[in-house]
């Protein structure tokens, strides 16, 4: 960077002091910029350090300057960001990211979380997941889209929910009959699932999809 003089410090002793001076702790780095604990934990220690959008996400939760932050004789404040008029800065909050749920075949339920998702406050949800697979495509939800999900045990009939059947979650539109359920994909290649009477002991709703987020490309 012309201009600027590389200082001795590394970006784990500059993370260490701006977390000291923010009186932050590791897990509130891993809330606020949806990094892994393991990532935070070797950035922190110097083990490793991060890409460029890695850099970006801990001196914005930070709120210090990226060129301090990776050892830059500058100025430790932040430089603030202006929006053009015609552009419409939307608040955030951040969605704990649950794994992955299958879009297709079910797959192991995994209730741990190591990294959040930023999204629209708009949003009333409780938590998201990565989709995998294509069973739900005509809904234009694809592989690696992001879903978030309100949690409730019940949907009416059409909804589209995230379903728990025995440790294993997937992503389909629920049906319901006395003693029975149907899960139904939005793929023709895929057969509706059925459960019925004491099968249903092991089928449980995790909640409404109420929206989702995709990758452009």
């Amino acid at each position: 960077m012309e201009g600027c003089v590389l200082m001795k410090d590394s970006f784990a002793s500059r993370m260490r002091k701006a977390m000291d001076i923010r009186d932050m702790k590791q897990a509130d780095l891993v809330e606020k910029t949806g990094l892994g604990k393991s990532a935070i934990s070797q950035y922190y220690s110097g083990k490793y350090e991060p890409k460029q959008k890695g850099i970006y996400l801990i001196a914005k939760a930070l709120d210090v300057s990226e060129s301090w932050l990776m050892g830059y004789d500058v100025p430790m404040e932040r430089t603030s960001t202006k929006y053009p008029d015609n552009i419409l800065k939307i608040e955030t909050k951040k969605f704990p990211l649950l794994g992955t749920i299958a879009a297709g075949v079910p797959i192991f339920a995994d209730e741990q979380f190591e990294s959040y998702v930023e999204a629209g406050t708009n949003i009333q949800a409780d938590f998201c997941l990565k989709i995998q697979g294509d069973s739900m495509v005509n809904a234009r939800i694809c592989d690696g889209d992001i879903v978030f999900i309100r949690k409730q045990s019940d949907v009416e009939d059409g909804q589209i929910a995230a379903v728990l059947i025995e440790d294993e979650a997937t992503l389909k539109r629920v049906y319901k009959k006395e003693n029975e359920i149907i899960l139904v994909a939005e793929n023709s290649a895929y057969k509706p699932m059925v459960y019925k009477n004491e099968e249903l002991n092991y089928v449980r709703i995790l909640g409404k999809a109420i929206a989702f987020q995709s990758n452009v490309f």
